[in-house]
């Protein structure tokens, strides 16, 4: 029974056009509920849910994967069993973090210190275009167009295609790496056999360069997408340009960066220098 419910489970994920990435943690969270109460979902009760909830919550989870918990609860219950049961089930409110954003001399340190080659382009072409790392594992060269420096992300996150802006000297290494692969694969990043990169090599490659370049901030793939939006704000880029490039739908999210930026905070004047 549990089985047949976590496939199709997993069926409607995907048509619902959800990323790989969260497929696979809304059918864990779903797959702990079943194993943990033991019902048919059919037959489970609010208490029921409230205690998973709650045992999550005394493990250790944080507030923010309570939410993701919540959100994968929500879409397994009203979704897919239509059964409205976790609408009126609260979990704490995220705590506001502000991402980590790096300096300029640490994004240059950063790209020092990866691998020569594949490694560096790919932490080049995340932080010069923001993408997410999803985007970036799933880039196909057909997307990309070198000799008028732009790039297509399909179908990212709200399966929105979106433009993207190429760096002119990435352009030119970039296109003499693909053109010097030896398997012929669709992707942009891929592993010497042509299959594509995942999001955790990604991750790994870039804490790699981190720990090199002495860099002691918490780096992900996402912090150079933080550093690339906050770096364009900071010369001083439309933030409506930045919302587009990014992919947000609502301009609340790229509002964010406006909090993150120090070069503008840094211009201001103590009162005490000029009593």
């Amino acid at each position: 029974m549990e089985v047949n419910h976590l496939e199709r489970f997993k069926q409607e994920l995907v048509i619902a056009g959800y990323s790989e990435r969260t497929i696979k943690m809304y059918c864990m969270y779903v797959s702990a509920l079943l194993a943990l109460v033991k019902k048919d979902p059919a037959q489970m009760d609010r208490g029921d849910l409230v205690g998973f909830l709650a045992k999550k919550k005394e493990k250790g989870a944080s507030n923010a994967t309570l939410a993701l918990v919540h959100a994968a609860l929500k879409f397994f219950f009203k979704k897919y069993l239509k059964n409205p049961i976790v609408d009126d089930i609260q979990t704490p409110k995220k705590a506001k973090y502000l991402p980590t954003v790096l300096t300029k001399d640490e994004v240059r340190g950063l790209l020092h210190a990866a691998k020569k080659g594949r490694n560096r382009l790919l932490l080049q072409f995340i932080y010069s275009t923001g993408v997410r790392v999803s985007e970036a594992v799933n880039m196909q060269n057909e997307s990309i167009n070198f000799k008028e420096r732009i790039g297509k992300v399909k179908s990212g996150k709200g399966s929105k295609d979106r433009i993207i802006i190429l760096s002119k000297n990435w352009s030119v290494l970039a296109k003499k790496y693909v053109e010097k692969k030896k398997v012929k694969t669709p992707w942009l990043f891929s592993k010497k056999n042509g299959k594509k990169l995942s999001s955790d090599t990604v991750q790994r490659i870039v804490r790699k360069a981190a720990k090199k370049a002495g860099i002691e901030k918490d780096v992900t793939p996402h912090s150079l997408r933080h550093s690339y939006a906050t770096h364009l704000l900071e010369a001083g880029e439309n933030i409506r340009n930045i919302q587009e490039l990014l992919g947000h739908s609502n301009l609340n999210t790229t509002q964010i960066y406006t909090h993150v930026s120090t070069e503008q905070l840094k211009k201001v004047n103590s009162p005490l220098d000029n009593l």
